[in-house]
């Protein structure tokens, strides 16, 4: 194909070759829209100069740099997380935004502290999802005294010192799931629940909601006690297949933290699958498949794309006009996946 020229700039943009000349040398001012308008064109196209073109649109615009901390790097819904940030930091085309992810080995607090400890003086504001500790707590706190606020992400920790928090109402999630296991099995009997870890803030809602709704509305059912996985597919893995082995009368499990490539993995394996109604959070290539399959019943997915942007936007607000004097909360609700939705 012929490689685009400047001609071919300006006439998808509808000005003249000299205005896109202007704007890509920076001989004389243009107005900012047809700056856009130009650059919009000239990414259209795909000419050879479009970062040039975006360069001097940026030259003169504030910089902000933006650290988030995100768990398990190398899953899909961490991957995606990233790449979504990375897109509503792009998007934002009136700041110049450069956006810093670090990933959490472990779902210990301390490495939570440590990450979070280590971005002071290089950020202006911190996105984090994690485990709610006190050592997390005391870097926030730490962190907001140094004029730089932090915000929990999916799981909510340093209540009253981060700045907000923005993800799921996870009590509603916890009540959401409940209701489709009381209404898709057959009869009533045992639902295994479980769980990433106790310092989870939002498994630990999510596990309340759970359980309210079944005492409310379903009290034939017996919520079993809560098992935790590490958000580990192996660990995952062994403690379904043994609740599975010793209890005949197994009617649901909810997957409320990480782990779901375990319960998966079960459910493959077994021969009750199809007694059993599963639910897990996060659409992935994986948990798809398995809805696909019908080894579990539905997904709840975080509206990524829209938190991102949600989440950009105010980290810059707030950079640009001081943190709130009382600490927030942001909801957006999950959304629904089941076989027939895909």
């Amino acid at each position: 194909m012929k490689r685009p020229t400047i001609t071919d700039v300006a006439q998808t943009a509808g000005v003249s070759v000299a205005t896109v000349d202007r704007v890509l040398n920076a001989r004389l001012p243009v107005r900012e829209e047809t700056a856009r308008r130009v650059f919009a064109a000239a990414e259209k196209i795909g000419f050879h100069a479009t970062n040039i073109i975006r360069q001097r649109m940026l030259a003169d615009l504030p910089i902000y740099n933006l650290g988030f901390i995100l768990r398990k790097e190398r899953h899909a819904f961490y991957q995606v997380f990233a790449e979504k940030l990375e897109a509503a930091a792009l998007a934002m085309k009136d700041r110049r935004l450069n956006v810093q992810v670090q990933y959490a080995r472990s779902g210990e607090p301390a490495e939570l502290a440590e990450l979070l400890l280590g971005m002071k003086g290089k950020v202006h504001a911190i996105g984090a999802t994690g485990p709610d500790h006190h050592d997390v707590t005391s870097a926030v706190s730490l962190l907001r005294s140094s004029g730089i606020p932090t915000f929990s992400l999916l799981s909510d920790f340093a209540q009253g010192v981060r700045e907000a928090y923005l993800g799921a109402n996870n009590m509603k999630v916890g009540r959401t799931a409940a209701w489709m296991i009381s209404r898709l099995s057959h009869t009533p009997g045992k639902v295994l629940l479980l769980l990433g870890g106790h310092r989870f803030h939002g498994h630990s809602l999510r596990e309340t909601g759970f359980r309210a709704y079944m005492r409310e509305y379903a009290p034939d059912f017996e919520v079993m006690d809560a098992l935790i996985t590490l958000e580990t597919r192996r660990l995952t893995y062994e403690l379904v297949m043994d609740t599975i082995s010793k209890h005949q009368d197994l009617v649901g499990i909810y997957c409320i933290g990480g782990g779901m490539e375990g319960v998966i993995e079960a459910l493959r394996e077994g021969n009750r699958s199809e007694k059993i109604v599963c639910l897990v959070n996060e659409l992935t290539p994986e948990s798809r498949q398995a809805l696909l399959e019908r080894r579990i019943s539905g997904v709840l997915q975080t509206p990524l794309p829209e938190l991102c942007a949600d989440l950009i936007a105010t980290m810059v607000h707030t950079i640009e006009h001081g943190m709130a004097e009382t600490p927030g909360q942001r909801f957006l609700p999950a959304h629904l996946w089941v076989p027939e939705s895909l």
